[in-house]
């Protein structure tokens, strides 16, 4: 596969966790109630995302509610909520530096060495932002797991896992995976050559004329 096709590959699957990472942050499904356990309440669904909480009742019906304060939520959303912010900021910024960096724009084309830098340092962003994506959803999770197997549990609704979770962790993924193709290139070359260590000329043999 060509230099140019990993470039685009990478940056396509680092721009599908870019779009994954913002439309999982807009869900309100982070945690979903359970339907596990004797008490179970089949009437209604429960869901709870960063910024508002919803329930759907049998018929259809779906109602939702914005939390009233962002200072009294737990700490575990509020610092789910910076990273996943940070890591869609970091999204956007890697994305506009590796499209000057690709090899199919015309930007800094006459210097291609600084060229490869830039994509590197978009894939590097890239990256970057995977891990705090990754870092915020396990914590998360980590957080909702250890809630549903608490023995003493005052609260008759547990929660699973919601479908965002899924979704942001596939995101997250996707961003590491493509910011580590754009790097891989970047630090490979892609033309066997090394510019470091130029090629010696060849030594001088008896009889043999070089020109």
């Amino acid at each position: 596969m060509s230099s140019s096709s990993i470039q685009l590959l990478g940056f396509g699957l680092a721009f599908a966790g870019f779009v994954g990472l913002i439309a999982s942050t807009a869900m309100t499904e982070w945690k979903a109630s359970s339907y596990a356990g004797d008490n179970i309440v089949t009437a209604q669904a429960t869901y709870e995302g960063l910024w508002m909480s919803c329930v759907s009742q049998s018929t259809g019906h779906i109602q939702c509610k914005a939390f009233d304060s962002l200072l009294e939520q737990p700490t575990e959303l509020q610092v789910t909520r910076a990273l996943m912010i940070t890591s869609i900021l970091l999204s956007a910024v890697a994305a506009l530096v590796a499209m000057v960096g690709m090899k199919c724009t015309t930007c800094m084309a006459e210097d291609k060495q600084q060229k490869a830098r830039v994509m590197l340092i978009g894939g590097v962003l890239f990256i970057i932002a995977g891990l705090c994506a990754l870092i915020a959803t396990s914590w998360y999770g980590k957080n909702i797991t250890a809630r549903f197997y608490q023995q003493f549990n005052t609260s008759n609704i547990r929660f699973e896992f919601g479908k965002a979770l899924f979704v942001a962790w596939g995101a997250a993924a996707l961003s590491v995976l493509g910011g580590a193709f754009l790097c891989c290139k970047c630090l490979g070359g892609g033309s066997g050559e090394s510019k470091l260590y130029p090629q010696a000329p060849p030594t001088a043999r008896p009889g043999v004329d070089y020109v």
